[in-house]
Order: structure tokens, then C-alpha cells, then sequence
């Protein structure tokens, strides 16, 4: 598989996805997904057309999507692909503009195994991907993490904000702006661009929601553990929620998080 796999699914999606943006059953709820999330016709059509190409290039994958759970194609094995169809869902059915598809391929089945991440922005076509051993790119063009120690903004989910947003305090005390967008994979990427120089969420994610990534994150100079400082890569791929996200710049500003967090 090459990037110019991805990268023509992407273009498809572009063209179709946004159309399900203003639709009048937008926020119709189909069912409920492999990930525990409410689907919406749109994460139905995104995955769809993943599938699709998939399984026009002939080769044998073990697909794990968000939707379906597990798939087999062309009798399975091989690599395998981690696909968000919509991540950012609740923003996409209800008007906001910010979501996006990530998709990962692993040569194995755990965090550490990815190597080759891509995310697109379903709204502005913005591309991110990234090879391992071979560096991290925006529309083409190589990519680098922020550099220096000042924590300018920080982005952060929360899924509880009454619980979780007294806990990220110590650590907003470091930023001049925190922003939460709604959208793991995009977080990711704009650290990866060095647009931003920590992202973190301290409620437990699913790792379709971050191994693309991941492996632009690493593969930009940045470094990613769990809040506790706890090493993700032997995590195990899969539909269930494993672990929380701290992402950051660069080796200096995560200490300072973890210090900000009080773990070290």
C-alpha cells in the first residue's frame, strides 16, 4: 500500500462527505457503532467509500473501523487498517466545521506497529500524513513540531467537562490559549504542523482516534504518552477505550506538562 492509496480515498471523500453536512436527516441516528458511538449516515457513506477502495486494490487487510468493528478483506490477514470514517462526528451532523477521516496501517497489532498515518480535513482538504522512518508532511510539503519551551496554546478534549477540566488547570497555567476542537486526529495533526505545542485529553480514547496520529506526531520531532507518562506504543489496536493522550512539542515541554499535571 502506498500513500497515493490514501490519499485517493481522501479525494473521494472530499467530494462526497460534505454533502451529508446540511442534510435534513443529518442528525438522524442510524445506530450505534463497533465503538460505542451513535453512527450517522455520514460515518456510514465516509466508511463505505474507505471500504470501497480498499477493496478495489486487491490486497489482503484486516480492517478495523469505528462503524463495523472487524473486517476481512480479500481473506484478511496482512496489514492492518485503523480507520476513523468521521472523527469529529457530533461537529460534522451539526454544522461545525471541524472533522475529519484518519486512517492508520500497521504491519502489527499494537500502537508502536503503525507506519503510515493519514488524516484529511473534511472541510478545508487540508492533508496530513506521515511514513515511518521517512518524516511527517502537510500537503506534500515535510513538517516539524513547534520549537522552543513556551507552551503558546494547547488544545484538549474532554468527554466529562465537570470532571476533567479541573484536572487540566495546572496545566492550562502554562498557555497563553487552550482551544478544544472536537476532533483527536486533527489535534494531533496541528501539533504534528507545529501550530500548536501540547495536546492532551484525560478522558480515554480509542486508538483509531489517534494512531494516524501518532505516527505524525513522532514522526515530526514530538513525543506522545499517556497523562501518567506511560508509554502508548505496546497499547493494543481495537474498538475499545485504552488510554488517556498527552501530546507535546518536544521533550522539554512535556516535562513540563507532566510537572504542571503533578507526575513527576
Amino acid at each position: 500500500m502506498q500513500i497515493s492509496d490514501l490519499r485517493s480515498i481522501g479525494k473521494t471523500l472530499l467530494e462526497m462527505v460534505p454533502l451529508y453536512r446540511f442534510a435534513d436527516d443529518s442528525e438522524d441516528v442510524l445506530r450505534v457503532g463497533a465503538g460505542g458511538d451513535k453512527t450517522f449516515k455520514m460515518d456510514e457513506r465516509a466508511e463505505e467509500i474507505i471500504i470501497t477502495h480498499l477493496e478495489s486494490l486487491g490486497g489482503a487487510f484486516t480492517v478495523i473501523s469505528e462503524e463495523i468493528g472487524k473486517k476481512e478483506i480479500n481473506g484478511g490477514g496482512g496489514l492492518r487498517i485503523l480507520i476513523d470514517p468521521i472523527d469529529g462526528s457530533k461537529n460534522a451532523v451539526t454544522g461545525l466545521p471541524m472533522f475529519c477521516t484518519s486512517i492508520a496501517v500497521l504491519e502489527g497489532d499494537r500502537v508502536g506497529d503503525v507506519v503510515m498515518g493519514y488524516i484529511i480535513n473534511l472541510i478545508s482538504g487540508d492533508e496530513f500524513w506521515a511514513l515511518k522512518g521517512q518524516g511527517a508532511y502537510l500537503n506534500g510539503k515535510s513538517v516539524m513540531t513547534r520549537p522552543g519551551d513556551d507552551v503558546s496554546v494547547i488544545l484538549f478534549e474532554s468527554q466529562n467537562p465537570g470532571i476533567d477540566l479541573s484536572e487540566l488547570l495546572p496545566l492550562f497555567s502554562l498557555c497563553f490559549r487552550a482551544r478544544c476542537f472536537g476532533a483527536t486526529a486533527l489535534n494531533l495533526a496541528y501539533l504534528s504542523m507545529g501550530a500548536v505545542n501540547v495536546f492532551v485529553t484525560p478522558s480515554k480514547s480509542r486508538t483509531f482516534d489517534y494512531a494516524a496520529g501518532y505516527l505524525l506526531v513522532k514522526e515530526a520531532g514530538g513525543i506522545m504518552t499517556d497523562m501518567r507518562n506511560k508509554p502508548i506504543e505496546d497499547i493494543e489496536i481495537g474498538v475499545k477505550k485504552s488510554n488517556t493522550i498527552l501530546a507535546s512539542a518536544n521533550e522539554n515541554i512535556h516535562k513540563r506538562a507532566l510537572t504542571a499535571l503533578g507526575v513527576i
